[in-house]
């Protein structure tokens, strides 16, 4: 399969208060026309900071999620990336990144604008990375920060939807991108993260009701659907 015919596969269309993003499977939204990556809640040394409280998972979140973002930088090769906060579990989380997934991290950043949103979980620049710190960017109609208020032309992160569907006979759960083509809620794109449900009250009160539409990630493709077919 060609590259270009592999990019259609994986990606669909998604506009937000007049601006066309293609949203790959992986969760990210690409702004074609700036060459803008944006992607949300990285949540890295998720796994570091559970074991640090007693709770030990397999210390590969950092380098998973990693590993599947140079994926898609690679993909469309950027010119801006946006991590749109949350993109380490902690405030201390970026100095326990190790020395191999600090190259993964520049060799990313290298010959383009990188910008650091911050989260709740990472109002803190971090130390020894490269990119600039921000609580929200503003670019044309659209404003980019981590929490939702609900504002039009807002994409915003935070809330990791997930939405669940009936199909053939069973259910199937998936972490989603969640807009009314005014505004979006971006899913999670760390290894180790959940998800909330779109049926949760968080999301009334940036969505009118169930009048929004969900894009479903799947293991090749998005699945786009109204929220009201959901549970």
């Amino acid at each position: 399969m060609s590259d270009v015919a592999d990019m259609q596969r994986q990606s669909a269309t998604v506009p937000v208060s007049g601006v066309e993003f293609l949203a790959d499977a992986s969760g990210a939204l690409l702004w074609e026309e700036e060459r803008l990556l944006v992607v949300s809640d990285l949540h890295l040394e998720k796994g570091s900071s559970f074991a640090m409280r007693g709770i030990l998972l397999p210390p590969y979140d950092t380098a998973a999620t990693l590993a599947q973002l140079a994926a898609v930088v690679a993909r469309y090769n950027p010119r801006t990336v946006i991590a749109l906060g949350d993109s380490f579990h902690d405030a201390d989380a970026h100095e326990r990144v190790c020395a191999p997934d600090r190259a993964t991290i520049a060799a990313m950043q290298a010959g383009r604008t990188w910008i650091w949103i911050a989260g709740n979980h990472d109002p803190k620049p971090p130390v020894g990375l490269e990119g600039s710190v921000a609580s929200e960017i503003a670019i044309g109609p659209l404003t980019f920060r981590h929490e939702p208020t609900g504002a039009v032309g807002e994409i915003a992160g935070h809330l990791h939807p997930k939405a669940r569907v009936a199909t053939r006979g069973r259910s199937i759960e998936r972490r989603c991108i969640a807009t009314d083509g005014v505004r979006a809620v971006m899913p999670s794109f760390g290894a180790y993260t959940g998800g909330l449900s779109i049926r949760d009250r968080a999301f009334a009160k940036i969505f009118d009701a169930l009048a929004f539409t969900v894009h479903l990630l799947g293991d090749n493709r998005l699945h786009m659907m109204p929220a009201a077919r959901c549970y």
